[in-house]
C-alpha cells in the first residue's frame, strides 16, 4: 500500500528539520564517499542524545524515530547499533531504546583514557595530517574563536565533533580511532550536561582552537602540550561536577 500524502508530507518536513538541526557541511573531505543514510541517521540522533533533546532514561522505538527524522527502519536500526557500542543507547530486547543515564563519577575515568589518546591522536595528526586536513584544522580554529567570542554553545558543539572527527582522520591510525570515537559522544554529552553551571565556554573554545593550530603547524610537540592543556581544563571541569 503507498503511504498517505500526509505521510509522504510529514517525513519530508520531518527530513528538513533534521537537516537544518545538523547544521551546514562546514569542510570539504578528501576523497569520501556521501554520507550513507546510516551516517546520516547516527550524526542526527547521536546529537539529540548529546545536547539533551532525547533525555537520559527516556525510551525510544525504531518506529518513532523513523517517523520523527524521515529515515527508513534499517538506517535507524544500524543508527541505534552504533549509539549503543558507544554507550548513549542501550537496546532492550523486544521493549525498546533506552537512553543511557549520565554517571558522572564515570566521567573521571574516561578522562584518564581520553588524555592519553588525545595526546597520541594530536602529536600523530601534527606529523601525518595532508595539506587540506591542516588548512581545514586552520579554518575550524578560526571558527572556534569566533564561538569563543559570541559565547555559541551551538556551534561550538557542532565544531568540537567536527575538530574530533579530523583529528581522527589526521593521525591514521585506525587503532587509536576506534577506541576515541567510545568516548567522544559520552564526553560530548557530559559537558553539555553541565556547562552551564561549570564551564567556560568562551575559554574552552580557545584551547580546541589552540591544539588546532598546533596539529596544522605540523609541531608534534605543541600539538601534545596543547591537548593536555585542553584536557586539564576538562578535568578541572569535570571536577566541579562531581563528588570525587
Amino acid at each position: 500500500m503507498a503511504p498517505s500524502r500526509r505521510t509522504s508530507g510529514h517525513r519530508a518536513a520531518a527530513r528538513q528539520a533534521a537537516q537544518r538541526l545538523a547544521g551546514p557541511v562546514r569542510r570539504p573531505r578528501e576523497v569520501m564517499p556521501a554520507e550513507t543514510l546510516t551516517e546520516q541517521a547516527y550524526r542526527i540522533i547521536e546529537e539529540q542524545i548529546v545536547t539533551l533533546r532525547l533525555k537520559p532514561g527516556e525510551v525510544l522505538s525504531e518506529q518513532l524515530l523513523s517517523a520523527s527524522y524521515g529515515f527508513g527502519r534499517t538506517p535507524i536500526r544500524e543508527a541505534l547499533q552504533r549509539l549503543a557500542r558507544e554507550g548513549l543507547v542501550t537496546i532492550l530486547s523486544r521493549k525498546g531504546i533506552l537512553v543511557s543515564d549520565l554517571n558522572p563519577r564515570t566521567q573521571l575515568l574516561v578522562l584518564e583514557v581520553r588524555r592519553e589518546l588525545e595526546r597520541l591522536l594530536s602529536r600523530a595528526g601534527a606529523e601525518r595530517a595532508t595539506r587540506l586536513q591542516r588548512e581545514q584544522l586552520q579554518d575550524i580554529a578560526r571558527q572556534m574563536d569566533q564561538a569563543a567570542s559570541r559565547n555559541d554553545d551551538i556551534s561550538f558543539m557542532r565544531l568540537d565533533r567536527e575538530l574530533n572527527l579530523l583529528v581522527l582522520e589526521a593521525a591514521h591510525n585506525e587503532f587509536a580511532e576506534r577506541s576515541m570515537k567510545l568516548l567522544q559522544g559520552l564526553s560530548r554529552r557530559f559537558w553539555y550536561m553541565h556547562y552551564r553551571d561549570a564551564a567556560d565556554l568562551p575559554l574552552c573554545a580557545r584551547l580546541h582552537a589552540n591544539q588546532a593550530r598546533a596539529i596544522a603547524k605540523g609541531d608534534a610537540d605543541a600539538a601534545a602540550r596543547a591537548s593536555d592543556k585542553l584536557m586539564d581544563y576538562v578535568e578541572t571541569f569535570t571536577r566541579a561536577t562531581v563528588q570525587v
